[in-house]
């Protein structure tokens, strides 16, 4: 079994909110496509990065869904949808294989 993670931003690149219908679309998918989602959205995580010598932040969500198989072309097709539409250079999404207790 796998535990998949992806983290998105709650604001675009001049610091404006995306719209809440962005975030909803992304539960619905999720929770279609894999029978439910755990989505953290109400304490954004403040992510931090170095560029160079300038740190960079961003808030951000995390929703995650577990999986029997891993279907790497599909999460790669979506991480890419979702990086167009949120507009970013990349967006984390990983795996974890884990045992069910």
């Amino acid at each position: 079994m796998y535990l998949i993670q992806l983290l998105l931003p709650v604001r675009d690149n001049e610091k404006q909110k995306f719209p809440p219908e962005y975030f909803a679309e992304v539960r619905t998918e999720l929770t279609r496509r894999f029978g439910g989602v755990t989505a953290f959205l109400h304490s954004p995580a403040v992510g931090l990065w170095k560029e160079e010598t300038d740190v960079s932040s961003d808030e951000v969500v995390m929703y995650q869904v577990t999986a029997s198989e891993l279907d790497n072309k599909w999460w790669v097709d979506y991480r890419k949808e979702l990086q167009q539409k949120f507009r970013q250079e990349e967006l984390l999404f990983w795996a974890t294989e884990i045992t069910k207790l």
